[in-house]
């Protein structure tokens, strides 16, 4: 875990500099006031008692005050239960002001879908809440909390003031429960991390699948395990042919193209494992390989070439050492 982390904040710390080579950022559906650092929270209305607040569909970056999450509430006539809570203190305060002029019914729970900092850096505003987390999702935010805020705190600056790390507290199992007049089921799969929480709103059939789907941006791996990320988008593509869900609701990405985003996930997927294997059995350098052009179906993803540089620091040198250490043939 300790390597994992260190590996983890390295590509992390290239972030800002990646980032400027790529594709210019996207806006949110409300660009952030930098002067006032307002993130310009906009609740989007998706289905009967659900809303979303979509953030940029980029890389961290300080235009956007590290906001590119969806995160998302659904009303139920008995409370709220809110999805994801943004990139800083700052984004949980304005989520809950965002989230208390649309509705007057109390938070009954906070949910965050995995542990990577912008799921759950909004923790902080949310204390009076439960917040609420699989187990190996609360480990991993313990473990990895301060490596994430100096890495945000680096990119984002002032929009990260006064944040610090406050993994979700109470542990979750998977079940099925009613709340108001929605019937809500948790759901775990893994893949993007070891534990991504996955939350079904049967009443609604809207489907949040948090990091296991993007759309229209580059898949982040700092966690992944891409065979069981594979598997778990079967998965999610078998709901969806069951009829089980109408509306995928993406952690990163358009929301409107999320269901589009679980065949988009699983090519990216396809093609980066098959590229890293191809190019270690080839021996092909790293440093060719980061300058490498991709598909032009991938090429004006968001993020793009950050991200994709990012997985490729991390994840090459395993694949380099297990090609070295085959026999001859």
């Amino acid at each position: 875990m300790k390597k994992a982390l260190i590996s983890t904040l390295a590509a992390l710390a290239c972030a800002s500099a990646l980032a400027q080579a790529g594709k210019p950022a996207q806006p949110a559906s409300a660009a952030p006031d930098l002067a006032t650092l307002n993130y310009r929270l906009q609740p989007r209305q998706i289905a009967a008692g659900t809303w979303v607040i979509e953030g940029a569909v980029a890389d961290f970056l300080p235009a956007n005050g590290c906001n590119i999450i969806n995160t998302a509430f659904i009303a139920t006539g008995d409370g709220v239960v809110v999805i994801n809570t943004g990139p800083s203190r700052l984004y949980g305060e304005q989520q809950r002001r965002a989230i208390a002029a649309v509705t007057p019914q109390p938070v009954r729970a906070v949910l965050n879908l995995n542990l990577h900092p912008d799921y759950f850096f909004g923790n902080q505003a949310w204390d009076s809440v439960p917040t609420q987390a699989l187990a190996g999702t609360i480990a991993g935010m313990r473990i990895e909390g301060s490596g994430y805020a100096d890495n945000l705190y680096r990119l984002c600056g002032d929009w990260m003031k006064g944040t610090e790390p406050a993994p979700a507290r109470e542990a979750l199992e998977p079940r099925t429960f009613t709340l108001g007049t929605h019937h809500l089921e948790l759901r775990r799969l893994q893949g993007h991390t070891r534990d991504d929480l996955v939350l079904l709103d049967t009443t609604t059939g809207v489907l949040f699948a948090g990091g296991l789907v993007f759309a229209e941006r580059v898949p982040t791996t700092p966690h992944a395990h891409p065979a069981q990320w594979l598997q778990s988008l079967e998965t999610l593509e078998q709901w969806r042919q069951q009829g089980q869900f109408k509306l995928l609701v993406p952690s990163h990405g358009p929301v409107d193209k999320g269901v589009q985003g679980i065949a988009q996930t699983r090519d990216w997927l396809q093609w980066f494992t098959a590229l890293l294997e191809r190019s270690a059995q080839q021996g092909v350098d790293l440093s060719e390989l980061l300058r490498a052009p991709v598909p032009s179906r991938f090429a004006g993803w968001a993020a793009q070439p950050a991200e994709l540089q990012r997985s490729l620091v991390q994840w090459y040198p395993a694949h380099e050492r297990r090609a070295l250490m085959q026999p001859p043939q």
